[in-house]
Order: structure tokens, then sequence, then C-alpha cells
């Protein structure tokens, strides 16, 4: 079980990567203070490995967007492996909570569907992920996105040649 202390900074970083996702700063410096060089992500788009991969197609998903809305909430936290404590490397705590998020689609994609089409994609589900104690603090090791339910349309994906 975490502590209380542990609980509320592992809350605050999950807050801060959700208003991070919104601000749309998908550099470098962005994806070292949230994920580890091996992080594997799984979302309804698909499984990508490694921290630039993820950092990559984080940009390209809310690219598809004009602006995002995140919200995260019920956060749930549980030791996995704590060897010699959650302040050890490699120490790994699970975390999951429910998510909101809301998505307001371009001008371009508005144009496209038409005078009455709906601006918002809306998504309700889960994150669950991994997070390892590091030299630079907590990083998502591992997380996984299940959409439960949305409302509205998502935009049209192009399908890569191949």
């Amino acid at each position: 079980m975490t502590t209380h202390t542990d609980h509320d900074a592992i809350s605050l970083f999950v807050s801060r990567f959700f208003r991070s996702l919104d601000e749309r700063k998908f550099d470098d410096d962005w994806a070292r203070a949230y994920f580890t060089d091996d992080v594997r992500g799984v979302s309804p788009l698909g499984v990508t490995e490694g921290r630039k991969a993820l950092a990559e197609g984080t940009a390209e998903a809310l690219g598809r967007y004009a602006r995002t809305q995140h919200i995260a909430t019920d956060i749930v936290t549980d030791v996995v492996t704590a060897p010699e404590g959650l302040t050890a490397d490699g120490a790994t705590v699970t975390v999951s909570w429910n998510a909101l998020t809301t998505h307001v689609h371009l001008d371009t994609t508005l144009k496209d569907r038409g005078p009455d089409a709906n601006p918002l994609f809306t998504v309700g589900g889960y994150y669950r992920a991994e997070l390892r104690r590091t030299p630079l603090g907590r990083r998502f090791s591992r997380m996984a996105i299940e959409a439960i339910w949305t409302r509205g349309e998502p935009p049209v994906i192009a399908r890569r040649a191949g």
C-alpha cells in the first residue's frame, strides 16, 4: 500500500500529466518528464513502444483537434514492487484513474462534415499505468487507455499506405 504522501505525489503527477496534454508541448523535455525510455503505451489507436514514439504518437493524435481538455478523477495507487522501499530506484507503483476527455474538432473537420457537425468528441474511460522510480523521480513505464463510452464523432484518420 502507498502512504498518503506517496498517493498525493502520484495524484499531482497524474494531474500535471493531464494538464500537459492540453498544453500541447510534446518535445523531448516533456517526454523525459513523464516517461521512462522503455515506456509501453496501449490505446484505442494501438500499441506504442519507447518514449520518443509515445511522444510523437501523442502529438499526432492530439494534433487532430483544435483544443482538448483532460480531466482525471478517482486516482487509486498500489505498490507493485518495492524491494528497498518506494524511494528506491526501480520501485514500481500501479495507478489507475477515471478520465473524461473532451476534444474540440478542427475547423477543417467541421467544414468537411457540414453545418450540423458536432464540434465535440468526448470520451469517458479509464487509465491504468505503472510508475517506476528513476533517478529523476517517478515516470510512467506502462500506460493503457480504455475508452468506455464516446459521444460525437472522432476525426477521420487517414490510413497509411504500406
